[in-house]
């Protein structure tokens, strides 16, 4: 479980460089960022590509960031008339990744809008700090950092076998 969490973070990074393939984008994905500190046991994957927009769902009347790493059952990847080429279906990923962490933090800048958007969830998601949203012009990118709740997985901290199972997928 450890481990998939993880990698559901990952995946939506790789996701993200395949849809960016197929857009009319200046802002595709060039590089993914891994960064896994073992003796804090913190995890954060970044990608350059197109930001997630800051806007409210009209439906939902939430933040499109919040709906998709904190709110069950919102993904946008239920058509199978859409691209295959992605990892996730059902939205469910990123939100167990959310759920089975200690602190799980989003920070995104979209570039459409020029909004730089950065939440806090904590305690396996039962806590949800208001956003943050402020303007900003620059490159976007997506920022998903978390400590995963150790305790879930039965173990203290990140050990040394998940330390390089984790390096060895950011490789592949």
């Amino acid at each position: 479980g450890e481990y998939k969490i993880f990698d559901e973070i990952v995946v939506n990074a790789f996701d993200q460089h395949v849809r960016t393939e197929f857009m009319d984008s200046e802002y595709k994905v060039k590089n993914i960022k891994i960064d896994i500190n073992k003796e804090q046991g913190s995890i954060s994957i970044k990608n350059d590509g197109e930001g997630i927009k800051v806007q409210m769902h009209e439906k939902e009347k939430l933040y499109v960031p919040e709906l998709i790493f904190g709110h069950l059952l919102t993904s946008s990847n239920y058509a199978d008339s859409k691209i295959a080429h992605v990892g996730g279906k059902n939205g469910y990923g990123a939100k167990l990744t959310n759920i089975f962490s200690k602190e799980f933090y989003i920070e995104t800048v979209d570039h459409f809008n020029k909004k730089k958007y950065k939440q806090r969830f904590s305690d396996n998601m039962s806590k949800v700090d208001k956003p943050s949203i402020t303007k900003n012009g620059a490159k976007p990118y997506t920022l998903i950092s978390y400590i995963p709740d150790y305790k879930s997985f039965n173990t203290s901290g990140l050990t040394n076998d998940m330390f390089s199972v984790m390096k060895k997928r950011a490789y592949d």
